[in-house]
């Protein structure tokens, strides 16, 4: 008799074999937008099955349907929102399951198979949407073989508790939410699913070394092989400028970089400074510049002249420790042109409210993430001569960090959960 290994090796292969055909179909111009559409998750599971019924076949799949759905009907307990509704009426379907036509009955079969992937998915990995996710990949595969290996494996409760997140500050919050919070329209449980998404999404995705920064505590932490080696406040973005969510990579870093700076700032900040003041320019170390990158000679402008529709020039600040961005910026992969920096005004991260940025986030410590992200070899010393003019050098990192921005106004310590202010008013 074949072992559940020899199960699994043979759906693999036969899973391998699906995504070839697909894609020789794709390449040689034969599949349709509706082909491609359909060559999802759902439709991968019946290539594997090699049956277009499953739920529905026997009365032994049709009880473990159901036993699924009993498990997504309590499914609050992990911080998951059931439809209720939904569940009842395949659970209505499943015990008139021969009622149906073949055309309904695979229909049906489909929609439930959707349902119990997708409840095994928001398990794994969370329901996480970033503003920008350069990190996640699909699972979809793994999602497929763990519900088919789980004909194997006992009762569904069971699997579904083996499934659910170990972390342990999620474990924290599962128990919060089921100890501590009755109300689901409350501030603090859309706060606490919320984190408990989070603390899955973190650990399907990342890696032993990680940067993890969450806006609302103005705090970014460094991991080094799961620990929490680095910590330290940051200055995130102001209300009006909000810190987009952000799942990437720092690639590099730039020392003694010049600050660009960004085009609204300059037409909304800089100019009327230097209208009020003649030397604003020259006192804070400004060259204009051209598209490409020339200097132009700023006494020649009629600043009164130009505003957000006409302004053809940048701004770009010269390089040192009183650059904005400080002696070091962190290159993180991102449409927003977010990331993180040293500053020139360390007196910021002295306050409660640290929410002062354009949006991109100034770091309490750069100089030890910057070393320790190139394992020591960075020249610290002549980064802290904050010189003037230095050339700007980019460095390329041994290997891309991991790097998440987060949104959760709550906090973990010592097993205890602590509230924060929504300070961006996201959580509706």
């Amino acid at each position: 008799m074949p072992t559940i290994t020899d199960r699994k090796t043979a759906l693999l292969t036969k899973f391998l074999l699906s995504i070839i055909l697909f894609t020789c179909l794709i390449y040689n111009g034969h599949a349709s937008p509706t082909i491609l559409k359909e060559a999802s998750i759902i439709k991968n599971f019946y290539t594997v099955n090699h049956q277009s019924i499953y739920w529905f076949d026997t009365a032994r799949n049709s009880r473990r349907a159901t036993e699924w759905l009993d498990e997504m009907n309590d499914s609050e307990q992990y911080g998951i929102r059931p439809d209720k509704s939904l569940i009842a009426q395949m659970k209505s379907v499943l015990s008139d399951r021969k009622k149906l036509d073949p055309v309904a009955k695979e229909e049906k079969d489909k929609q439930i198979t959707g349902m119990v992937l997708g409840f095994i998915k928001d398990l794994k990995e969370g329901n996480i949407h970033f503003d920008y996710d350069e990190v996640k990949t699909s699972k979809d595969s793994s999602y497929i073989f763990q519900l088919m290996d789980s004909r194997y494996e006992g009762k569904v409760s069971k699997i579904v508790a083996s499934m659910d997140c170990k972390d342990p500050e999620y474990l924290v919050l599962k128990k919060y939410l089921n100890d501590s919070i009755k109300e689901t329209v409350s501030f603090k449980y859309k706060t606490v699913v919320l984190a408990m998404n989070y603390r899955r999404y973190l650990t399907a995705y990342h890696q032993p070394e990680y940067i993890l920064v969450n806006i609302p505590t103005a705090e970014a932490t460094y991991f080094k092989n799961d620990v929490p080696t680095i910590q330290m406040r940051t200055v995130p973005g102001k209300k009006s400028k909000p810190t987009p969510t952000i799942s990437s990579y720092v690639t590099s870093i730039v020392t003694f970089p010049y600050w660009n700076v960004p085009f609204d700032v300059a037409v909304k900040e800089i100019i009327p400074k230097i209208r009020k003041n003649e030397n604003y320019l020259e006192q804070n170390n400004f060259d204009v510049v051209d598209a490409k990158g020339n200097v132009i000679d700023d006494s020649d402008i009629n600043w009164k002249d130009y505003n957000g529709r006409n302004f053809p020039y940048f701004f770009r600040q010269s390089t040192g420790s009183e650059n904005s961005l400080g002696v070091l910026k962190f290159n993180l992969q991102n449409p927003f042109s977010i990331f993180l920096h040293a500053t020139s005004n360390p007196g910021a991260f002295l306050r409660d409210n640290r929410f002062l940025s354009h949006g991109c986030i100034r770091l309490e410590k750069p100089l030890d993430l910057a070393d320790a992200l190139l394992r020591g070899k960075l020249d610290i010393e002549a980064l802290k001569s904050g010189k003037k003019d230095n050339e700007p050098n980019t460095i390329m990192l041994p290997e891309k960090v991991p790097t998440f921005i987060i949104y959760v106004p709550l906090m973990v310590a010592d097993n205890k959960v602590t509230f924060l202010k929504d300070v961006y008013g996201l959580i509706k």
